[in-house]
Formats: C-alpha cells, sequence, structure tokens
C-alpha cells in the first residue's frame, strides 16, 4: 500500500490518538516531587497508567504480564499454564520482542533476543511504584524503538514522595499459598533520615525480598525463583542521588514443548520435555531438563534542578547475567545438552528538561553497549564430564539522541490547544562471531559472521484539543527496529533479514464528565494504522530453545479500533470495559492474508466492588481465533477463549483500637478461571520431510485458587 493512501484512510476511518498531558509535565518539578530520572513525556488516550496498589491487588506470585490482563488489546500466555514461570504478552498483535521496554528510563529488553524474561525478576510487581503501558510507537525513549506499544517501568525506590519521607519506617510483608503448591513470600523494608529542607538533606535506604515456588500446571514444570531490590539515596530541594539494585535468580523446568489436540484429549498437563525410552523400552524423564539463569542491575540516577524551569538528569548503569539451560538430548544417545550465556550491558543516559508555561522541551541522549557469549557443552555419557561443542560472541553498540517538545498554543478556560513534535536519530552496530548456536548437529561447529550498522530517524507528531471534558487528538510516527540475533542465525535460506519500518497513523475521541456528575463516567475511542515495510512477523515455528521464530514480509498492516469505557454507578460500584477490533494483514504475492498470533476481537470487562473495607474485583477476557501460521489454515489455530478472574479482599479494621504503630493487614483470595475453561493461549506448528504440519498447543490453567495475607506499617 503507498503510504498516502493509508493515511487518508487512516484519516477517514480513524481515531487512535496521543494526547500529551501537560499538567503532569508541569508537576515534574515541584519541589515534592523530585525523581531520580527524567520523565517520559508520554502520549496517551492509548495509554494506561498503573499504580502500585492496583498493580499489586491481584499479585500472587503470577509474573508482570498478567498482572496487565485489563489493559486494552492485550493478551498473556505462559508455558506454565499459571503464569509463574516463563510468560509473555503481546499487544495488537505484536509479540513481546518489539515492545520497547524500559525501568527508570533504562532499556530492559535483552540487546540481542529483545526480549524481557519475566522470571529473571520474579515479583518484580513488588518494587514498582507505578508503570504505564502506551500502546502504538509512543514518544522516543530509550532501548529499541516500539512496534507494537512501549512498557515504562518507575521503581518504589527511584522515587521519595514528601508525603512518605513524614513518617520514618515503612514496611510490608506478604504471604499467599495455592494450588500446585503455589507460594510467594515477600518482605519489604523503608527507612527515611533526615529533612529534605534542611542542610543535610533527607536520605533513604529500603530493601525488598522475594521468594516464588510452584509445581505449575503443566506436569514438570516446576519453578524456583527468587528477586530482591536495594537502594540508598539522598535528596534536597534541588538535587536527588540514588543508587540502587535489583534482580534475581531462577531455575524452571522446560515447558515449551506444547502438545497435540491428540495429547491434550488424554491429558491437558502433559509434557514431552526429557521423555525417553530407558533400557527395557519404559518411558522415563530425564529429571533435570531446567533452564538456570540470574540476572543483576546496577542503576545510579542523579537529578538537579536549576532553575524552575530547567532540570538535568543523568543515569549510569550496569546489567549482568549469566545462565543455561540442560536437557536430555534424543539425537545423542544418552546425551546431555547444556545451552548457557554470559552477557553484560553497560551504558549512560543524560536529559535536560525545560518547563515553561506555554511549552514543555526535552533533550536526551544515551550511549548503551552489550557484550555476550553464547556457549554449548555436551555429555554423551550421563558422568558430567561436558565438553563444549560451540560458542559464538554478540556485540552491539546502541545510541540515541532525541529532542520532543509541547507547545500549548492556548489555554482559554476549558478550551486547550497542544501540538507535540519528537526527533530522534538512533545508531546500531551489531556484530556477530564465532559459532552458531542453533546449528542442526552437536558434533561440528558452524561459523556465523555478520556485521551490520544502521541509522534511524524516527520522526513524531501530534496534537491535542481539549474542550469541557471533550479531547480530541491525532498523531503520527514513524519507526525503525533492527532484526534480532535468531533473525541471524535461525535463517534457513541465507538472505540477510532486513530493519523493520513502521508508519503509525493515530486518531481519536474521548469524554469524561464532569466531577459533579450524579453518575460519573467516561468513554474513549481509539482507531489506529499501522503501516509497515518488512515487518518481522511470527511464522509459527519455534526453535530449539524455545523462541518463536519471525521473518520478514515486505508489505503488512494492522488497523484496529480500540473502545473503552468507565462508569463509577454508584460509591461502593464501578464498572469498566474495553473492546478491541482489529484486522491484520500481510500481502503474500497478490493475496492478503491474516497475520498469525492476531485475534480480530479482544474484549475485557470489570466489575469492581468496594464497601466497608471489603472489596470484589470480577475481570473477564474474551479473546477471539488465532492462527498459528501465516497460511490461514484453520486446522492450525487457537480457538476463542474466555477467562474469568476473582479477587476478593477484606481489610481488618484495626485501626479503630489507636494504638500506635497498628499494621495495616488485607486478607486475599484470587480465583483463577472461575468456570474452569479449557483453553490454550499459545502454540506453534512443525512440519519437515518426514512429519506433516503439526500444531502443538500451551494448555493453561483450570480453576485454581490462591490466598494470603500483607501486613503493612
Amino acid at each position: 500500500m503507498k503510504k498516502s493512501i493509508l493515511f487518508l484512510a487512516a484519516m477517514a476511518t480513524s481515531p487512535v490518538f496521543a494526547q500529551v498531558s501537560e499538567d503532569s509535565l508541569l508537576s515534574q518539578l515541584r519541589l515534592d516531587e523530585i525523581i531520580v530520572s527524567a520523565p517520559v513525556m508520554q502520549v496517551s488516550n492509548s495509554k494506561k497508567e498503573v499504580k502500585y496498589d492496583e498493580l499489586n491487588r491481584d499479585n500472587t506470585g503470577q509474573n508482570l504480564p498478567y498482572l496487565l490482563q485489563t489493559t486494552p488489546s492485550l493478551v498473556t500466555t505462559s508455558d506454565d499454564g499459571l503464569g509463574v514461570g516463563y510468560s509473555y504478552f503481546r499487544i495488537r498483535g505484536t509479540d513481546h520482542t518489539r515492545i520497547n521496554m524500559t525501568i527508570n528510563e533504562v532499556p530492559l529488553n535483552d540487546a540481542e533476543s529483545q526480549s524481557v524474561f519475566w522470571v529473571n525478576m520474579t515479583d518484580l510487581a513488588s518494587g514498582i511504584n507505578s508503570l504505564q503501558v502506551q500502546r502504538g510507537v509512543g514518544t522516543s525513549a530509550n532501548g529499541g524503538s516500539s512496534f507494537g506499544a512501549s512498557v515504562n517501568l518507575r521503581t518504589v525506590d527511584g522515587l521519595v514522595p514528601l508525603e512518605a519521607s513524614k513518617e520514618p519506617f515503612h514496611g510490608q510483608v506478604d504471604f499467599n499459598g495455592g494450588m500446585y503448591n503455589t507460594f510467594r513470600e515477600m518482605v519489604k523494608l523503608y527507612r527515611y533520615i533526615g529533612d529534605r529542607q534542611s542542610k543535610s538533606g533527607l536520605w533513604h535506604i529500603g530493601g525488598r525480598f522475594s521468594k516464588v515456588n510452584s509445581d505449575g500446571y503443566v506436569h514438570r514444570s516446576q519453578s524456583d525463583l527468587f528477586s530482591y531490590s536495594g537502594e540508598v539515596g539522598w535528596q534536597n530541594m534541588k538535587t536527588a542521588v540514588t543508587l540502587m539494585s535489583f534482580g534475581g535468580k531462577e531455575k524452571t523446568h522446560l515447558a515449551w514443548n506444547g502438545a497435540t489436540r491428540e495429547q491434550l484429549d488424554i491429558d491437558r498437563r502433559y509434557n514431552s520435555a526429557g521423555e525417553h525410552l530407558d533400557a527395557y523400552g519404559n518411558i522415563v524423564y530425564y529429571d533435570n531438563e531446567t533452564d538456570n539463569y540470574q540476572q543483576h542491575h546496577a542503576q545510579l540516577h542523579v537529578t538537579h534542578r536549576f532553575t524552575s524551569q530547567w532540570s538535568l538528569a543523568a543515569t549510569a548503569h550496569y546489567t549482568f547475567g549469566t545462565g543455561y539451560w540442560e536437557n536430555y538430548d534424543e539425537w545423542v544417545q544418552m546425551g546431555i545438552t547444556q545451552k548457557g550465556l554470559i552477557n553484560h550491558f553497560y551504558g549512560g543516559i543524560l536529559s535536560a528538561k525545560y518547563i515553561h508555561e506555554k511549552v514543555d522541551v526535552q533533550m536526551g541522549i544515551a550511549l548503551n553497549n552489550y557484550n555476550g557469549i553464547q556457549y554449548g557443552n555436551i555429555d554423551t555419557c550421563y558422568s558430567t564430564n561436558f565438553k563444549e561443542y560451540y560458542r559464538g560472541y554478540g556485540d552491539k553498540l546502541d545510541g540515541n539522541v532525541y529532542a520532543k517538545a509541547n507547545w500549548r498554543v492556548f489555554h482559554r478556560g476549558q478550551e486547550k490547544l497542544s501540538l507535540y513534535g519528537d526527533l530522534q536519530y538512533r545508531l546500531v552496530d551489531y556484530r556477530i562471531s564465532g559459532d552458531n548456536e542453533n546449528s542442526s548437529s552437536a558434533w561440528e561447529r558452524v561459523p556465523v559472521s555478520m556485521h551490520k550498522t544502521w541509522h534511524f530517524f524516527n520522526p513524531k507528531a501530534g496534537l491535542t484539543y481539549d474542550n469541557g471534558g471533550h479531547c480530541l487528538s491525532a498523531t503520527f510516527a514513524l519507526a525503525n527496529r533492527e532484526p534480532a540475533r535468531a533473525n541471524f542465525t535461525n535463517n534457513a535460506d541465507d538472505t540477510d533479514p532486513l530493519p523493520e519500518q513502521l508508519f503509525d497513523y493515530e486518531l481519536g475521541y474521548s469524554y469524561t464528565s464532569t466531577r459533579s456528575a450524579r453518575i460519573p463516567w467516561t468513554i474513549g475511542l481509539n482507531l489506529y494504522m499501522m503501516d509497515y515495510t518488512n515487518q518481522l512477523i511470527l511464522t509459527g515455528e519455534m526453535n530449539s530453545i524455545g523462541i518463536l521464530l519471525t521473518k520478514n514480509v515486505k508489505d503488512s498492516y494492522r488497523l484496529g479500533a480500540e473502545f473503552s469505557f468507565g462508569v463509577d454507578w454508584t460509591k461502593w460500584f464501578s464498572w469498566r470495559g474495553n473492546l478491541t477490533w482489529s484486522r491484520n494483514q500481510w500481502k503474500d504475492g497478490q493475496t492478503w492474508k491474516t497475520i498469525s498470533f492476531s485475534p480480530d476481537w479482544i474484549a475485557g470487562n470489570t466489575f469492581d466492588f468496594h464497601v466497608a473495607g471489603f472489596a470484589a474485583d470480577i475481570q473477564t477476557q474474551v479473546v477471539s481465533n488465532q492462527y498459528l501460521d501465516n497460511t490461514m489454515d484453520k486446522s492450525v489455530q487457537l480457538n476463542t477463549y474466555t477467562v474469568t478472574n476473582v479477587t476478593l479482599s477484606y481489610d481488618l479494621p484495626l485501626q479503630k483500637y489507636k494504638v500506635a504503630y497498628m499494621p495495616n493487614i488485607t486478607l486475599r483470595c484470587q480465583i483463577n478461571n472461575l468456570f474452569n475453561s479449557k483453553y490454550e493461549s499459545n502454540g506453534y506448528v512443525y512440519e519437515d520431510a518426514y512429519t506433516p504440519k503439526t500444531a502443538y498447543y500451551m494448555a493453561q490453567a483450570g480453576i485454581n485458587v490462591h490466598a494470603g495475607v500483607s501486613v503493612q506499617w
């Protein structure tokens, strides 16, 4: 499709839009809100912001994607069927490897795989102050370009609100347990010393430790996980300095093989990982079919406010990761293989911000470097005498510079008009050398060599018009993104993968009733046209380490409408909902076909009851059919599914006793998949010269119940 035709089509049929929030920008430099890194200038009505309390209301040990299920256009899946082990999400049909994720503005996506593995940081939600999910390209940020959305996390450690510092000590202890031997324990402590307004300033120190264990729904999908965070910081009225560290370690049994429909009919929990025949012909399983990995992050943040308009923020960061996965290799007689990683990621970020009554300007520069080693060991006789059979290297330099501004053209009474502009240049220099980790034989080294340099220019623009609760907006964004390592090392046809390009057109409308309305309500309509060149779409195939593969298609698009609403019927009952319709197509010759893993419909509904310390949250999501590959073959698809989750909580009325330091105690019970829906949310296809096309599905858990207690003081 021609870009001009698509633009006219989007203008005629849409409104996904992005709104620059001037009030939030102006508040960022108030004396009681000094933060440790420059905030992202967000665009939204296609944005969802989640605070700590809301994020952790349903937290019983599932990974972060499962706590975001009420986000429009978002679907989740997991290998273990519970969301405790390896977990993933897609937004607008785009998989998580092309969703830009940052934590305190520092890139979180792995530089080579472009994934975020939440098991490395289990229970991360307990250490987050807030997060924002921005659908579409959004604004310039550090890390890779957003090709479906961006997720920006801000930790509790990175922000010290003035009201929190008035109480010198805070703590929290959580415990919950549930079905499939799922347990979560978390303890968090914070201490504030001094006064921001004094010469000595305000000091703070804090930390968190979480432990999560589960047997998983799928057989032999156990998870043994822990994570931590800690920080120390100082700030006065103009300067804030915070040194922080967080990370974790995991041992997760492999469960990415999936099962055929026939196998699921016999046992929905079937897992073939490690399956083989012993000397007597009996089916047995290798008991250490596991993934073992640890990742540790360190960040230093400094923010200084020169005047009421000008501020400067600087960040230095370092991430170290190492680990391996081990499995029984049926192609090596009585053989065990290990594939491992050792990686280092480090860099610096600098940004300046100017805020004025008429205009906000932010400029930034970042330079990050990645060095990684991939290696393989093999043992042919269960002797634990492993010998190395490949070693590969990856080096990636990623730099960007940007400038963005929001100009409030006029602001008279309730009527406001703002214009937004954003220019970013990004340089990526990527080199792969050594051996290919995806060679078909464990007995020979297959060399791999690649060196690419990409120069990307990513402009964005938009406008917002507000009047009496009505908001109308329009944005345009261009984004470019480089291929991942797997696109080179899994390439079967010896042609280099190409960088992908996205033209994102978004328009929209929203209305929020006045505060004096008898029944407060809000609605929003977002329509989007995302036009791609050389999009890397999921093929439905999986490589040897459970990564779903992608390939370039020259012409493709994602067109959709996102509708959301909310009504506060009474002081104790509210109703929220969202509905997404989308059309996701790629051009095969002269024929347009549906892109894999892209449902036409996604619907979400939430009923929220809260009275006298009791709260009940009833969430339902419906996801329509999804193809597992790009042939529109109905024999290999995920069927429509509906899942309802219920969270019940009760705050014990202990404050009436008026005892000093009386804690707040909350009892919780969570019922997932209340109606015991039998569904699969992920899968892949396999086909070779000897095997017809076969679909493998990841079954998700039926009804499961978890309960626990949270103590805060």
